[in-house]
């Protein structure tokens, strides 16, 4: 039986006690007709301390260990048979468990190769040596059907029990039947066992504090965790009915396990509803994957498992434990992480392989050879299945596109080979449903939607209600929007731009229209600084607070909206790649800045101004003319006082200085004061005008900007307005 033979390199390796050396030794204390007792060959009394608390970072994994071992003998014992060496009748090879809540034991017992005296010796009190090496030399062509040399093992035992109990038979004509017992320490006593038939039994007497391995349910959960799919069955109790209103036994074995496991079988024998059936097994309640993909490789690596595409839509916050490794179908890990791609991990399913190095350090998985051929090969064969799917059966391609679009993304975001692959396979949706590769799109487009620099703008919406009007304003155009509401696509159209040359993405509301494909140069309105300010204030004024707005005017035409609120493509971009992860967060800070285009061919505009001059347009030209004034005032202040400071008499040049910094001081108040005047009266001016608030009010309302009382109080002043309309 394969009992663990590494366990002393494990220790040293995973635990880091890389300079501790253990010397196996066996010392025979004393020797009695029946009963020989003597130490366990380490050489410090700590060994079992560190199995019991350390051999694991989760000793329930006992369990599998012992099946495991079992498994081994029993697999062992076919082999023997398989090469002639074994003549005997192989009989029920059916490992059984059984748990006794009541005596606190738990119980496995197999029919596999059993071990004699000498053996328990060599494989059990000689901690470092291992049984399957030996044997995995000699059934070299039978390799892939021992689980032995995973090499864990049979010490896990005591981090649940205060004793163990060896009784064993080996196969070999004449041996006898032995009995090993220890207590948890380095202590042991061996003599004659009970059994009358080959195999092995191991009896755990479980510590006080781990007598819930000892339940039926409990056990049955690890089985079915650990053990499902081994190769060889697996008993435990018997199978139960329900009868006279309880559950009684029947004389069927409970099988907990499956030995012949979907993925260990010729895909070609596979039909379509076979994987559908096991992936529910595996996933009870989950809907149905998209598609999957059977892996199956016999070199440089071995490598089976089956692959599936779970439905994923518009949620980044997805599982990422739902691939099962297996070791010769030995449940090891749901954590693959360093094992596959990073976005792989979003797939569900099982991988098998003997070539994955287990227990060691995360960064020794990133660099084995192995390891890194496995997660390109896996790559690779994802690439081929999606490509494979959108050359054949386009149809079924796109019906699940907005499934497959976040994994996709994912992929091409973190890896570079899936990438230059995904780009002949990739789908771009516009926002009428319509889908096309990025090469018939690019063509599709490049004759309108070209600049006046020749650079191809592809246009995008992440939400065709919110943004309806700015979608409309390009397809009057005649350009064509694409739908991105994937929460990875702030950072996939930045990755899409460095793909293709000479191009950009602008969302659709990040700029009018005009701009956003700008095909001339357009004259702008000529205002004065003083005519700009005052736009800029008059707009800030109404505005909701909290955000940055930075106010601009343009010519629309009479028939272009009043007021057109934007955010542009970079800030809006980044913040939002924030809000996804990727380095970011800086971004994601920062305030909201807004664009306020003021269209002044709008008849509102025109009226709304010509209502500023009547109003204010003396006092504002006053104020203008005194603070101009004063500017210069303050100019030849400053003038003085540098002039003062190089004067060649300090004393006289002390006093002159000290004059011209009072007039320019003086001077400055005045403009500040002057400059508040005109702010307070463009302010009071812009909280009473019904145009300035309707036409900014449906500006934000369009964007989605107002809300609670900014957007009752439009409500309530369109009412009004809309009263004084129908009363004139």
């Amino acid at each position: 039986m394969s009992f663990s033979a590494r366990l002393v390199w494990h220790l040293t390796y995973k635990r880091s006690l890389k300079s501790t050396a253990f010397l196996i030794f066996i010392s025979v204390n004393k020797k009695t007709k029946d009963m020989k007792q003597g130490s366990i060959g380490v050489t410090t009394e700590n060994i079992f301390p560190v199995i019991k608390k350390f051999l694991y970072s989760d000793h329930e994994i006992f369990l599998r260990e012992l099946v495991a071992n079992a498994v081994d003998a029993t697999q062992k014992i076919k082999a023997l048979a398989d090469s002639g060496e074994f003549k005997g009748e192989l009989g029920d090879l059916t490992i059984h468990i059984e748990a006794d809540s009541d005596a606190k034991t738990l119980k496995i017992i197999d029919n596999g190769l059993g071990m004699t005296e000498e053996e328990v010796n060599k494989y059990i009190n000689q901690i470092a040596f291992s049984s399957a090496g030996e044997f995995l030399e000699k059934y070299k062509d039978q390799l892939s059907s021992i689980i032995g040399h995973f090499g864990l093992g049979f010490y896990s035992a005591f981090m649940v029990s205060k004793k163990v109990e060896i009784d064993t038979l080996s196969w070999k004509e004449g041996a006898e039947a032995v009995s090993w017992t220890c207590e948890g320490n380095p202590e042991y006593e061996m003599g004659k066992g009970t059994r009358t038939t080959r195999g092995t039994t191991i009896t755990l007497y479980l510590d006080d504090e781990e007598t819930e391995f000892a339940q039926r349910g409990k056990v049955e959960q690890l089985l079915k965790k650990y053990c499902k799919f081994m190769p060889v069955a697996i008993a435990f109790g018997k199978k139960q009915e329900w009868k006279d209103g309880k559950y009684v036994d029947t004389d069927k074995d409970n099988i907990i396990n499956d030995v012949e496991p979907l993925w260990a079988k010729n895909p070609k024998e596979i039909k379509e509803e076979d994987y559908l059936k096991f992936y529910n097994y595996l996933y009870p309640g989950s809907e149905e994957p998209l598609f999957y993909i059977h892996l199956n490789v016999d070199y440089p690596f071995h490598l089976t498992g089956i692959l599936y595409f779970p439905k994923i839509k518009d949620r980044i916050d997805v599982h990422t434990d739902k691939i099962q490794l297996y070791c010769n179908q030995m449940f090891v890990t749901d954590s693959v992480k360093n094992i596959v791609p990073e976005f792989l991990t979003l797939l569900h399913g099982v991988i098998d392989s003997p070539d994955i190095p287990l227990n060691v350090s995360r960064s020794y998985l990133q660099s084995d050879a192995n390891v890194k051929k496995i997660s390109g090969y896996i790559t690779k064969k994802v690439a081929d299945r999606l490509e494979e799917i959108f050359k054949n059966d386009r149809e079924q391609f796109e019906k699940k596109w907005d499934n497959l679009k976040l994994f996709i993304e994912y992929g091409m975001l973190t890896d570079e080979k899936f990438c230059e692959r995904a780009m002949k396979f990739f789908l771009l949706k516009n926002c009428d449903g319509k889908f096309f590769p990025i090469e018939d799109y690019t063509k599709a487009i490049e004759t309108l939607q070209k600049d006046k620099d020749g650079r191809l703008v592809y246009l995008y919406a992440t939400d065709k209600t919110e943004q309806y009007r700015h979608i409309e304003a390009a397809k009057n155009k005649g350009y064509d929007v694409l739908l991105m509401d994937c929460p990875l696509d702030p950072h996939f159209v930045s990755l899409l731009e460095n793909k293709l040359e000479n191009s950009s993405f602008a969302r659709v509301d990040s700029d009018i229209i005009d701009n956003l494909i700008r095909k001339e140069d357009r004259e702008k309105p000529q205002l004065s600084d003083s005519e700009t300010d005052e736009l800029n204030i008059i707009f800030n004024k109404v505005m909701p607070e909290g955000s940055h707005y930075l106010v601009g005017a343009d010519n629309l035409g009479e028939n272009g909206e009043p007021v057109v609120i934007t955010q542009s493509e970079f800030m809006r971009r980044y913040r939002d790649m924030a809000s996804v992860g990727g380095g970011m967060n800086f971004y994601g800070e920062l305030p909201e800045t807004y664009n306020i285009t003021v269209n002044m061919e709008n008849p509102l505009i025109k009226k709304m101004l010509e209502e500023k001059q009547d109003c204010c347009g003396n006092e504002l030209a006053d104020l203008d003319a005194r603070i101009a004034e004063s500017e210069k005032a303050r100019e030849e202040a400053e003038k003085a006082n540098a002039q003062s400071s190089s004067d060649g008499d300090k004393e006289a040049g002390t006093t002159a200085e000290t004059d011209a910094t009072a007039e320019t001081g003086t001077a400055a108040e005045n403009v500040a004061e002057l400059r508040d005047r005109r702010k307070d009266i463009l302010e009071k001016f812009a909280d009473g005008n019904t145009i300035l608030h309707q036409v900014t009010g449906l500006a934000l309302l369009s964007n989605g900007m107002l809300k609670g009382k900014a957007l009752a109080d439009f409500i309530r002043n369109s009412y009004e307005v809309v009263g004084k309309a129908f009363t004139k």
